[in-house]
């Protein structure tokens, strides 16, 4: 149950993350390529549901690092709010909609989504850094 607040406050601890704009979309990026955007759904997206009720409130896309690892989490995370739609068919990210998921697991999907464009250095450096703090 966090907003997109709370997602700026979480990219915000992950090194070298620029803010810019894709497609119109507020999108998170590290190394040049984006890993996470505010997705809100479009026109065909809304038409696809056809009689049923998309998910409301904010929606995040997170990229992951293949379509094996994009099934794996929406096995294991569909509870908390993680899903797809057709559009992401094909292409390894997930949805998430900030309303049902928890911190928690939003900060563990924005780091794994870093992970797949992070620089190696700057992402051992930052994974270096967070076991010493633990």
């Amino acid at each position: 149950m966090v907003g997109i607040g709370d997602v700026e406050r979480l990219v915000g601890e992950l090194p070298g993350t620029e803010e810019t704009t894709r497609y119109g979309r507020r999108t998170w990026a590290v190394g040049g390529k984006g890993y996470a955007w505010e997705r809100p759904f479009s026109k065909a997206d809304l038409k696809r549901y056809g009689d049923e009720t998309p998910p409301a409130g904010e929606i995040l896309a997170i990229v992951v690092e293949d379509l094996a690892e994009k099934e794996a989490v929406l096995a294991a995370r569909a509870g908390d709010g993680f899903f797809t739609i057709p559009h992401f068919n094909g292409y390894a990210a997930v949805l998430v909609e900030l309303e049902k998921v928890s911190e928690p697991v939003l900060r563990e999907a924005l780091l794994d989504g870093w992970l797949v464009h992070a620089p190696a250095d700057l992402a051992k450096a930052h994974l270096d850094g967070e076991a010493t703090e633990r």
